[in-house]
């Protein structure tokens, strides 16, 4: 997974003018055009662009692309909801854009909408059946996690009234995720519950690295807290603050005896070569008899 990481920032850095400027402008705007469509002229007027495994193989290619277009809401009642998820789809589009740049985007997305098609074409060979996949609902919510991942402390008003952190969401996207898939094969709809494990796996794809090195450094964090070394620095501070409460300081040089409290200005050091914890003043942190016991 690593490795294809590395081959796709390669080749966002080698080929910076690939892609599709804007690119989430004009698959709002294509949602919108056929919700539109859908809406004055019903749903039939508008399912020819849906992808369809039985279609495609007599050649009806372009729903290859078109299918991309499928809003997923199709009656005036639902207006609301479309212009939402049309908006926070092409913020968070824009935002990936202006972060990663138009070639990365755009093989993020594209790269989404080929690993669709191939599990639509796979498991109408397979199957047999007449498999349809109207839009790309589970590539634009994985755009979330792109999102949560480079600014999880951004807050979102939820509600319009409640202020949530976009890390917080995406663990609520994450739900919503993992309920797909399970309600997708308790009723024994493998596409139902492939179609958001594909969107995942393109995420984890353009993510790994990150997440590798984010859980690894938690790790060593933590290992480090819980260390001897540590917990007995801790102790020796804690040890040396109740001392400078008793004695009206908190250094005094191990060579001269020159106090922080008679010396303000002084600067004062723990030398790490000595055994135990000892300090000493600016003039004698490189200039003294290390402790030994």
């Amino acid at each position: 997974m690593r490795k294809l990481n590395a081959a796709v920032e390669r080749f966002a850095y080698n080929h910076p003018r690939f892609g599709i400027p804007n690119l989430m402008q004009f698959i709002v705007a294509g949602n919108m055009i056929v919700y539109l469509l859908s809406v004055f002229a019903g749903y039939g007027a508008v399912s020819f662009l849906a992808f369809s495994w039985d279609a495609v193989k007599h050649l009806e290619l372009w729903r290859l692309v078109t299918f991309i277009f499928m809003p997923g809401y199709y009656s005036t009642g639902d207006v609301l909801w479309l212009a939402l998820f049309l908006y926070f789809y092409y913020m968070i589009g824009s935002t990936l854009e202006r972060e990663w740049g138009t070639a990365k985007f755009s093989l993020y997305y594209l790269s989404g909408v080929v690993l669709t098609l191939i599990v639509g074409i796979v498991m109408g060979l397979v199957t047999g059946q007449n498999i349809r996949i109207a839009g790309t609902n589970y590539v634009n919510l994985s755009m979330f996690f792109a999102f949560a991942m480079l600014y999880p402390d951004t807050q979102f008003l939820v509600f319009f009234i409640i202020p949530v952190k976009v890390k917080w969401l995406a663990w609520i996207d994450a739900a919503f995720f993992a309920l797909s898939v399970l309600s997708s094969l308790f009723a024994w709809d493998l596409l139902g519950a492939l179609l958001p494990i594909i969107a995942l796996l393109n995420f984890f794809v353009f993510f790994w690295t990150n997440i590798t090195d984010e859980i690894s450094y938690r790790r060593g964090r933590a290992r480090h807290q819980s260390s001897h070394q540590t917990i007995h620095f801790k102790s020796a501070v804690r040890q040396q603050e109740k001392k400078a409460r008793e004695q009206g300081y908190r250094h005094k040089c191990e060579v001269c005896g020159r106090t922080d409290t008679d010396f303000p200005d002084l600067q004062f050091r723990y030398c790490s070569r000595c055994t135990g914890y000892h300090c000493f003043c600016e003039e004698h942190i490189f200039n003294h008899i290390h402790f030994t016991e």
